[in-house]
This record gives C-alpha cells, sequence and structure tokens, in this order.
C-alpha cells in the first residue's frame, strides 16, 4: 500500500497516544517542563538527521521565519495549554473532545485565509465527525465530579485549540515547499521558544528521573513529535487543510479506547457507537472525488 494511504491511519494512532503520554507525563514531570525537554530532544534529533541525510535547508529568512512561528503555534501555544491543562485537572478525554473542534475552526477559518473551499459533503462529514465525538465521550463527564473540572483551565485548553487552527492553517498557507525534517527542526525551535519561559514562570522544572520519565520522552519524541508530525506535514502538504484535520476527530475516541486498555476506564456503547460514526465522518471529508468535485 502506497504512504498516501496509510499515513493518515498511522498519524492517528500516533497522535492518539498523546493525551495517555500527557496523563502519564504529570506524573513524573511538569507538564511545561516535561514538554520543554521533548521539544529539546526532538529538534537535536531532527537536526542531526537533516545533517545525516543532507537536507538542504531554507535559505530565504522569511521561510525561517514563517517555520518559527507555525512551529510556536503547532507545538508550543497547543500542547503548552493542553498540558499545563491536564496538569490542571482536566480530564485527558475531554481534552481530547476540545481539540475535535479544531477540525470546524479549520473548516470555518480556511476559506478566509487561503481560499479553500468545501463541498457540501464534506461539511456533512464535519459535522458528522464532530456528532460521533460527542456521542462517544461526553457522557463520560455527566457523572460523580463533573463539576469538580476547573473551568479556567478549559478556556485555556480552549486557547490551545484555536492555537494549533491557527498553526494549521499558517501552515498551508506560507510552507508550502521546503524539506519537511528542516521545517520540523525549525518548528521545534519556535516551540521551546514559547515552552520555556512559561515553563520557568510558572513552574519548580521538578522532574522524577528514572525509567518511566525516560521511556515517555522517547516515546513522545520518536513516535509523536518525530513520527506523528512528519505524516502530518506530509498530509498537509498532499491534500486540503481541512481534510488532514478532520482526522483530528478519529482521536478521542481512540484516546478512550487506549485509556479502557491501559487505565481500565470503562468503553461504553455510546463510545462503540460514536466511533463509528467518526469513521463515516472522516471518510466522507477526505473522499478525493468529492474534494476534486468541489
Amino acid at each position: 500500500m502506497s504512504l498516501d494511504r496509510l499515513a493518515p491511519a498511522i498519524f492517528v494512532l500516533l497522535w492518539s497516544t498523546g493525551w495517555v503520554v500527557a496523563k502519564y507525563a504529570t506524573i513524573v514531570s511538569e507538564p511545561l517542563t516535561f514538554l520543554g525537554v521533548r521539544y529539546l530532544v526532538a529538534a537535536v534529533l531532527f537536526a542531526g538527521l537533516c545533517l545525516a541525510s543532507g537536507v538542504s535547508w531554507p535559505r530565504d529568512g522569511r521561510t525561517i521565519a514563517h517555520a518559527v512561528i507555525s512551529g510556536a503555534f503547532l507545538h508550543g501555544f497547543y500542547l503548552g495549554a493542553l498540558w499545563w491543562a491536564i496538569g490542571q485537572g482536566v480530564p485527558a478525554a475531554l481534552s481530547s473532545i476540545i481539540a475535535a473542534l479544531q477540525p470546524l475552526m479549520t473548516a470555518l477559518a480556511a476559506p478566509f485565509f487561503i481560499g479553500e473551499r468545501l463541498s457540501r459533503a464534506q461539511k456533512a462529514g464535519l459535522c458528522l465527525g464532530f456528532f460521533g465525538v460527542l456521542l462517544a465521550v461526553v457522557p463520560k463527564f455527566f457523572g460523580h465530579g463533573a463539576s469538580e473540572i476547573p473551568a479556567f483551565a478549559i478556556v485555556i485548553n480552549m486557547l490551545g485549540m484555536a492555537a494549533v487552527t491557527y498553526g494549521t492553517i499558517y501552515q498551508k498557507q506560507y510552507l508550502r515547499t521546503g524539506d519537511i525534517r528542516a521545517i520540523a527542526t525549525l518548528q521545534y525551535i519556535g516551540a521551546l521558544i514559547v515552552t520555556v519561559p512559561f515553563a520557568l514562570a510558572l513552574e519548580t522544572q521538578h522532574i522524577d528521573f528514572g525509567f518511566a520519565f525516560v521511556a515517555l520522552v522517547a516515546w513522545s519524541v520518536l513516535g509523536i513529535s518525530m513520527g506523528a508530525i512528519l505524516l502530518l506535514l506530509y498530509l498537509l502538504r498532499r491534500g486540503q487543510v481541512s481534510r488532514a484535520a478532520s482526522l483530528i476527530y478519529l482521536v478521542p475516541p481512540l484516546a478512550a479506547l487506549q485509556a479502557a486498555a491501559v487505565f481500565g476506564e470503562e468503553l461504553t456503547v455510546p463510545m462503540i457507537l460514536g466511533t463509528a460514526i467518526v469513521v463515516v465522518g472522516v471518510y466522507l471529508t477526505n473522499r478525493k472525488d468529492v474534494a476534486q468535485a468541489a
């Protein structure tokens, strides 16, 4: 099978593990401190990969600036807000629901920023996907303890979702060319520029060094920061930005499935049904014939 067919599924599987990692990471480290370490390691490894592969680095200062700015939004503001909110008590599954708003935000904003048009079927797919997300995960938050979720942390989580929406559009608008490995390296530098000051201001940089911390950093860097992000950049370059963003709809149901397997959380009928609806919605949004006819 070609990379075009495999990339979406692999991306979703890798990206969905981020919420499980975030929950574990808050046990062994402060969230922003952990992200700072993650971004630094990712930047170093990407730079080494670029040097070993003889990658051609951007020579235009404007391209470099665009890469750094996009990284600040795609990684720095987005994951910084998300991980901080989880560290403040926002459940990982609820955080993934908030992230699932991104495709709708992207679809609404894309026509104004990059003139991207969606067909009726694609719009229906986006709405259907969001309905599936709500059906799959929202019932988990009507039980005991739901009222204890801090409102301010939820607002910060939503601001993170807005940041990644803008970053996705910015990436598509200004970074259409250039080696994606070099772009990714610069993006993690942008993420560090955002994350480190907040970590120094809000945290004590406490880390419990040990196997758990090393394993979490290794997976966060190799599996998510390198593997998933390279696939996302590839998808953004190959297809419509709204179609790539629609894959985020598959993350909350998968995160719920992983939570059931790892943390023993209950897997309910609404979650299973919602997952099926999400799959249909993503299929409608990503149909090539629909996109070409639009």
